[in-house]
């Protein structure tokens, strides 16, 4: 069956690689014929990209599939991603689920709609899911333009080889994968001609690229990728802390484009509880990779990602957390409640901690990370920084919103339209709603 004319949304869930796949997912929709449509309106085909990191991202990925079918009973459901993957089983049970697609089929996704489309009459539901653990291919995906041009995500990696006790994803997404550089380079050349000025090289485990190639690594490539002609910045996904070498800062201290925004897949400040957590390196590691990183670049920018209440953790072990944290003092940490996933080995793991106290622990990691925000930015008012104008400020007339280098939110006021454009500004002072007032 031709898809010619027919409507179709995309609702995403997840990650940056997750977003992606998307922005893929819909170039080949649109070049099929299908006109795109927001998911609140009418539509033939309703696409939810699905996360499986947690419990409650399986839910959510749920709920919108039921939404969907409650809106348009005639709609065909497409559930794709991680928890297809992983959750065929019980989605195959769904019957509001007209088709399942896991990872690395979603480059067939329109081969897949014509089929099932075209056989409505007779088939009740497909599934379209391998097993991703044996599969040694790059799913070969392409994104040709984007909706907005300022910022690109570029998928260069996949799958995972870590196996952290709190993890699914190496059973969602295989293991590790890299893109042909040909082909990443190829993407971004496309996207320079597009507008896109801003690059985010992304992946699963995105340190671990090419080292199922033998001959590049991720520094090599970065390299590359600032020979482009358009190529502004480039900034860098989630890191494991193994990345951060004297050579590979030397490198990147040389490229005038990288952005210095390390996110530092952290996970916990405790020794005994990264060791539970299956992690590959020790609180000395990270306090001598931050070390390192201040040593290369003026003010970098180092955030991350940090678990309370794993499994067995103590009010000493959370306290140790803290201490280190207070002690390493990042300028951002996204703080997660642990949260037990059905199929990982932290799931049986004893004593499970109670919600109250997880609620506990987050609320005074989220109080320390506000302050070292706000010292971070204050420290740099009177500056004057490069930023990358994104968008008009929702609700205000003639203000402006972008990032620096280091990810600073910025707001500005300008009569002149700005989006798209680096500009250099002097900031001013450090706003409540997260931003920093700044001046042309």
């Amino acid at each position: 069956m031709n898809l010619q004319g027919k409507r179709a949304a995309i609702v995403t869930l997840g990650c940056k690689v997750n977003q992606y796949e998307t922005d893929a997912m819909y170039g080949m929709l649109k070049e099929a014929g299908v006109t795109m449509v927001d998911p609140k309106e009418a539509a033939d085909i309703y696409i939810v990209n699905t996360c499986s990191v947690t419990n409650m991202a399986e839910r959510k990925s749920r709920q919108m599939l039921h939404r969907a079918k409650k809106k348009n009973p005639d709609v065909v459901v497409v559930a794709v991603g991680c928890y297809a993957q992983v959750g065929k089983d019980e989605l195959s049970k769904d019957t509001n689920i007209d088709l399942i697609v896991g990872n690395n089929k979603k480059k067939d996704l329109i081969k897949i709609l014509e089929e099932h489309m075209g056989e409505m009459e007779s088939v009740e539901e497909s599934i379209e899911v391998i097993d991703i653990a044996q599969d040694q291919e790059y799913e070969p995906l392409y994104v040709e333009q984007l909706k907005e041009h300022t910022r690109a995500y570029i998928k260069v990696q996949d799958g995972c080889n870590q196996f952290c006790s709190y993890c699914i994803i190496p059973y969602a997404r295989g293991r590790v994968r890299s893109r042909k550089v040909e082909d990443i380079l190829e993407e971004i050349v496309n996207l320079t001609k597009h507008g896109c000025q801003e690059f985010v090289i992304t992946g699963i485990h995105v340190t671990s690229y090419g080292k199922d190639l033998g001959d590049i690594t991720l520094i090599d490539l970065l390299e590359e990728i600032a020979q482009i002609d358009g190529v502004k910045r480039i900034r860098l996904g989630s890191l494991e802390p193994g990345f951060i070498t004297k050579d590979t800062l030397d490198r990147l201290s040389k490229i005038e484009s990288f952005c210095p925004h390390f996110h530092l897949s952290l996970q916990s400040g405790c020794d005994s509880v990264l060791k539970r957590m299956n992690r590959k390196y020790t609180t000395q590691d990270i306090r001598e990779k931050c070390k390192a990183i201040r040593e290369h670049f003026e003010y970098p920018a180092l955030t991350t990602d940090i678990i309370v209440g794993f499994p067995g953790e103590t009010d000493e072990e959370f306290e140790q957390t803290r201490e280190f944290l207070e002690e390493i003092n990042l300028y951002e940490m996204h703080i997660f409640k642990y949260s037990i996933r059905k199929g990982t080995r932290a799931a049986d793991m004893k004593p499970q901690i109670d919600d109250q106290i997880k609620a506990k622990r987050s609320n005074i990691l989220l109080e320390m990370s506000k302050q070292h925000q706000k010292a971070f930015e204050t420290k740099q008012l009177g500056m004057v920084k490069e930023v990358l104008i994104e968008e008009k400020m929702h609700g205000k007339d003639h203000y402006y919103t972008g990032h620096t280098k280091e990810y600073m939110k910025v707001a500005l006021y300008s009569e002149e339209p700005l989006e798209n454009k680096i500009i250099k500004v002097k900031l001013l002072q450090v706003l409540d709603d997260g931003y920093v007032l700044a001046k042309c």
